[in-house]
């Protein structure tokens, strides 16, 4: 396993059986605010796991999410000090990807993807091979903090958004992300929160 600092850059999962996954990304804490809003933990009751993609800022929030269920996340670039942050400790449940294995699909999570082709984005084949050492069947990404559900090249794309700090304005309530497995079926869809 190579390693970045003390992070894995490529982590393995395998879940069993049919599983519901509460999606989450840039939640910035404390730097949006000291806390999740009580809205996060009400909307993920229930789920099986919890993917954070990314921009956890501080790793206490992994804590309280693992409060409803286990959690996996990937360190995102305010993770390891960008713009003057503090780089966030090594932890786990953190890697720079995640490779899940889940219900026959194959799931690859990452804080930064190249969801949207423009000229000079890396091949979304090449992303997979350098991510997950090979192609998956779903993306879980965070970064933009805009949310959307994207099918490309069949494959599927989810980035929740943010669920402190929407489109990256101002600290308010955004939006978290779902995906469900269930007999080799996928969905996925976006929740704002109220």
């Amino acid at each position: 396993m190579v390693t970045v600092g003390d992070s894995p850059w490529l982590s393995e999962h395998d879940l069993d059986g049919d599983v519901l996954f509460g999606l989450v990304s840039d939640t910035h804490i404390p730097e949006a605010r000291s806390t999740l809003f009580d809205e996060v933990y009400e909307a993920f009751r229930g789920v099986d796991a919890i993917l954070h993609g990314g921009d956890i800022h501080d790793v206490i929030v992994l804590d309280w999410l693992e409060a409803i269920a286990p959690v996996i996340g990937v360190r995102g670039n305010g993770d390891d000090g960008s713009s003057g942050r503090p780089v966030a400790p090594d932890d786990r449940r953190l890697a720079h990807n995640q490779l899940i294995r889940a219900g026959g699909k194959r799931i690859g999570m990452t804080h930064a993807f190249p969801e949207f082709p423009y000229q000079g984005a890396m091949p979304i084949e090449d992303a997979m091979q350098r991510y997950w050492d090979g192609p998956v069947d779903i993306v879980v990404a965070g970064d933009t903090h805009v949310p959307h559900v994207t099918w490309r090249d069949e494959i599927l794309i989810v980035n929740s958004g943010s669920p402190t700090y929407p489109r990256n304005l101002q600290t308010q309530l955004g939006t978290i992300g779902f995906l469900e497995i269930r007999g080799g079926n996928v969905d996925a869809w976006i929740e704002q929160l109220h």
